[in-house]
């Protein structure tokens, strides 16, 4: 049985791009066709969650940084 490989090489714009997408996918599924059924809307939505699960745990992956010295003003 063949393994999945666990180690990736992504760089921070590898990654970018990856969120840019999800995102812009986010948005067209947001907005539901006329006349869809039952089925398709579940559908559309359990992928809505899904992209927006990835998303937040992409987010909990980051790792923010602050200044060493100075001060911190945040956002």
């Amino acid at each position: 049985m063949p393994q999945y490989n666990d180690l990736f090489e992504l760089s921070v714009e590898d990654i970018d791009l990856i969120e840019v997408s999800l995102r812009r996918a986010l948005t067209s599924l947001s907005v539901g066709a006329p006349g869809e059924s039952e089925d398709e809307k579940k559908e559309r939505n359990d992928s809505l969650h899904r992209i927006q699960d990835l998303l937040g745990r992409l987010h909990d992956q980051k790792i923010f940084y602050r200044p060493k010295s100075g001060v911190y003003v945040g956002g």
